[in-house]
């Protein structure tokens, strides 16, 4: 972060400074009274459990340099300094819109409901083959993750890629307010949070809102595959990618190599990209060509656009192939699900060698698609001849009596059938709502073994 200093911070928020020395700097921002440095803003966010203002005294023994409030203390300390808001969350939001339009960088901004997190990384590892690159860190992509992430952005920063999240109607909106990116992406329109939104077309108007602080002048990348993202259109350019015929950037040649990878061809206006991703399913294509697309739009080389994209990792449990003792292969992908993902990790797991198990378990927020949904993946399961399906959890019982798998209603009660099925040369995936907390599963194989 750059320093800024006491009086720009309290015009940025629209505070008040109750007591502090205006002309002095701040090195940092941050809302854990447990990770102060020293310099540092303290932001108390008010939650659903806590209340950050209770911990001001705290961080600021810890060497913050002064804080935000909402709730004044009672003792103000003549070394700290205090700036008085409404709001520190919508403070926040404030300061870190003012910060970010101090930096005239390329901002990609990123969401959709599936794959938000996996093309953030394959378009920031293209970038990074040019560009010194901000990245979101993990999934932290919601009100509090944004501001962290744009804070961050230094001198050094010459692009950023920002994930951004959404459960319910406005907060693509939010988060865009302080983006304000020159290049929007929208990976999909699926089901996840459809019990909030209450329909596809509810989803895809939310998403959508990503364009109201598109620059002018911005590009937008879409999923051409997909027949909602397929109806917009802006006074901006807009690009599609996919494999259909009307796409701007079409996608050719896949080749599925199972566990190992997929690879592909991709024509742009510019050039066609030999595409090599060493990370397992059909569906990689998508964030791969769209990370060649932003790459392109930003003037990258196809050798540049083609080493990043084979350069990309995976970031947590999002189809991350562990290999172990015995010929066994771990498909992590945990961290979350819905029909879509399912569906891809799946078909990734069909394709996999020696005996194929996939452990599986609740997919949240569906609303009234949740019976239908888990009934379909356990019909998928039987038709892909996995050789065998243990559901975990009450919606994924529907999931066990459509494949004739084995139900249990608690990881804990699982684990021994889990265990025995992750037998010598076997493919074992992993894979529900992040709610279900499926990482207890993979932590206990792979410490295992």
């Amino acid at each position: 972060m750059k320093p800024i200093r006491v009086a720009e911070l309290v015009a940025a928020v629209g505070g008040e400074l109750l007591r502090g020395e205006p002309e002095a700097l701040l090195s940092a921002v941050g809302t854990d009274s447990r990770s102060v440095e020293p310099g540092m803003l303290f932001l108390p966010i008010a939650g659903e459990r806590f209340d950050g203002h209770d911990y001001i005294d705290k961080a600021l023994d810890a060497g913050a340099a002064g804080c935000l409030c909402a709730r004044v203390p009672e003792t103000l300390r003549p070394d700290k300094f205090y700036v008085r808001v409404a709001d520190t969350l919508l403070a926040y939001k404030a300061l870190a819109a003012w910060y970010r339009a101090r930096f005239d960088i390329p901002v990609v901004q990123v969401t959709g409901s599936v794959g938000k997190t996996t093309t953030k990384e394959m378009i920031a590892s293209v970038l990074s083959q040019r560009f010194q690159t901000l990245k979101t860190e993990a999934n932290y992509n919601n009100e509090i993750g944004t501001p962290m992430t744009l804070l961050r952005l230094d001198d050094g920063c010459e692009a950023a890629v920002i994930e951004t999240g959404m459960d319910r109607a406005g907060q693509i909106r939010y988060l865009g307010e302080m983006v304000k990116p020159t290049i929007a992406v929208i990976t999909n329109i699926g089901d996840m949070h459809i019990e909030y939104l209450g329909s596809r077309e509810g989803i895809f108007r939310a998403k959508c809102e990503i364009f109201e602080n598109l620059a002018p002048d911005g590009l937008a990348v879409l999923n051409g595959d997909d027949e909602l993202l397929r109806r917009v259109s802006l006074p901006q350019t807009v690009v599609t990618v996919g494999t259909g015929e009307g796409c701007t950037l079409r996608i050719s040649g896949v080749e599925d190599r199972g566990v190992d990878g997929v690879s592909c061809d991709v024509t742009g206006a510019r050039a066609r990209y030999a595409l090599r991703i060493p990370a397992p399913g059909a569906h990689m294509v998508y964030p791969a060509a769209t990370a060649a697309t932003v790459g392109e739009a930003l003037g990258l080389s196809a050798e540049e656009i083609e080493r990043g994209v084979a350069a990309y990792e995976p970031a947590g449990a999002r189809m991350r192939v562990v290999k172990l003792s015995g010929g066994r292969r771990l498909l992590d992908d945990c961290y979350n699900a819905g029909p879509q993902s399912m569906r891809a990790a799946l078909e990734v797991l069909a394709r996999s060698g020696g005996r194929r198990i996939a452990v599986l378990g609740d997919m949240a927020e569906l609303g009234a698609l949740t019976e239908k949904a888990h009934r379909e993946i356990g019909t998928l399961s039987r038709e892909l001849g996995l050789d065998g399906v243990i559901a975990i959890g009450a919606k994924a019982k529907d999931i066990a009596a459509a494949s004739g798998g084995q139900w249990f209603a608690s990881v804990e009660e699982a684990m021994g059938a889990v265990r025995e099925a992750f037998a010598p040369e076997t493919s074992l995936l992993v894979k529900a709502s992040h709610s279900m907390h499926f990482e207890r599963i993979t932590q206990e194989l792979t410490k295992e073994s």
